[in-house]
Formats: C-alpha cells, structure tokens, sequence
C-alpha cells in the first residue's frame, strides 16, 4: 500500500518520471476508486455536482495517459449500488453528468480506438442513461487500443450473486456439475469475464478500503491509496503511483527465495 508521494518526486518534472518507468513493468489492466469529488467541492464552498463535473477532467487524463503508456485497459468505479441511496436531487445530476460525458465525448473515444462499456445492475439506470450507454457501447465495440470499463450501478458482492445465478441455472439445466466448478469457471461468469483481473487499485481521497469494489478481482492486485482528491488527481499522480507499483514485488502467495521469505 502507499499512503503519500515518493521522496524526492517533487523535484522531477513529469517527463522524468514518466522515463524511470519501466514497459514491461507497467499493469495490464487498471482500476481506480475515483473518490473526493464532493470534498473537493465542499472545500471550495461548491456544489458537489461540480466536483463531479471537473473530476471529469480526471477521467480524460487517466484515458488519454493509458493510451500513450499502453496500458490496455482501466476500470473505473463511478457509481456504486450504494450510490442509489444519495439525495434524489445529486442521482438525477449525476446522471445528467453521465449522458453528458458520453454525448460530449463519445466521438473522442472513437477517435482514440476507445472500447466502452459497462459492468454493474445497468438495467437500474435512468432510461434516458441507459440509452446513452449503450449507443456508447454499441458504437466502439470494434475498438480495441483500450478496453475502458465503467462501473455503473456496480457491486462487488452483486456481481457474485449474479455469477453464482447464472452457474446454478446452468447447473439445473445439466449444462455444468457441481464438481466442474472451479475458480476459472466462476471467472466465466463474472462481468469481466474477458478481462485479466486488475494489476494495480489506485483510491483517491485518503480512503483505505475497496468498498466493494471488484472483490473476486482484486484477490492479488496492489494497493495503492493516495490523500489527492479525484478532481486533483491527474497524470503527474498516475506517474507516482506507476512508479510505486514497479517497486512491488508480486509473489502471488510464492516465495522466490529464502532471502525474501
């Protein structure tokens, strides 16, 4: 886990970090807890809609650094199932801010070879909402230079009722027994299903838990937890946190030798 910025990173400019990272070393897939929009709102004696609005800012940069880095696919969790029980007022502004992004940058996502699409109970959404996401999805499913993945209506612990749905169905139509059942299977039906599971979690906003994020997922991934709020957290603070996960040494439960055990 990492808490603050590295020592002596103030001192470089973007470009040198960007150079001491390493290609190879670099995730495969990820995901990021986009938290501290209505705190930095808050902060500046805003409406929290508009910490929404320039966390948006955020997300562009996250997509636009993912492509030059290659990185070829990030999650993000924008709004949970938990998310329903908000103010009425500050879901129907965030769901305009949602058919917003997509109306205004639908065609960049195109033009930058951009896959979209969704993960979570979509079927909740706003029926306008939902329209926008899938004409979204619809429309960049042929792309494939990132695979961007939009947590929407999104819960851990849901997605695995969902799996454990779908098996049990299965099972009841003879199409699976119980004794095939086994963690790449339960992988089959988890709504990343074609994705690897994510290398590295970056939480905005200081907040140290995954809530409910991702749970089958992020079985092995690294942690990475900074106090920058979402709206502030931009590709200088994604260089940081690339360069913290490439000092990781992942074992995945191993031990390489007796001088790491």
């Amino acid at each position: 886990m990492n808490t603050g910025l590295s020592a002596g990173s103030d001192q470089l400019s973007d470009a040198d970090l960007a150079a001491k990272l390493d290609p190879d070393l670099l995730p495969k897939h990820l995901a990021i807890i986009m938290d501290g929009n209505g705190r930095w709102a808050e902060a500046r004696n805003l409406p929290r809609i508009a910490g929404h609005r320039e966390g948006i800012k955020s997300v562009r940069e996250m997509i636009t650094s993912c492509l030059e880095l290659g990185i070829p696919a990030l999650t993000i969790f924008a709004f949970s199932q938990e998310n329903w029980n908000r103010p009425t007022q500050e879901i129907n502004a965030l769901m305009g801010l949602l058919e917003y992004y997509l109306s205004t940058e639908r065609n960049k996502l195109i033009e930058q070879g951009v896959r979209f699409r969704t993960i979570g109970r979509a079927e909740l959404l706003p029926a306008s909402a939902l329209q926008w996401v899938r004409a979204a999805e619809h429309e960049t499913a042929h792309l494939n230079k990132l695979h961007l993945t939009v947590a929407l209506s999104y819960g851990g612990r849901a997605e695995m009722v969902d799996a454990v749905r779908q098996i049990a169905r299965e099972a009841r139509d003879g199409k699976i027994q119980p004794d095939e059942i086994d963690e790449p299977l339960v992988h089959q039906f988890l709504y990343t299903h074609d994705l690897p599971d994510p290398d590295l979690l970056i939480r905005t906003s200081g907040e140290t838990r995954i809530s409910n994020f991702l749970l089958w997922q992020l079985a092995y991934t690294e942690l990475y937890f900074t106090p920058t709020l979402w709206p502030d957290f931009r590709r200088r603070e994604l260089l940081l946190a690339l360069l913290e996960f490439q000092r990781r040494e992942r074992r995945f439960g191993r031990v390489f030798s007796s001088l790491t055990s």
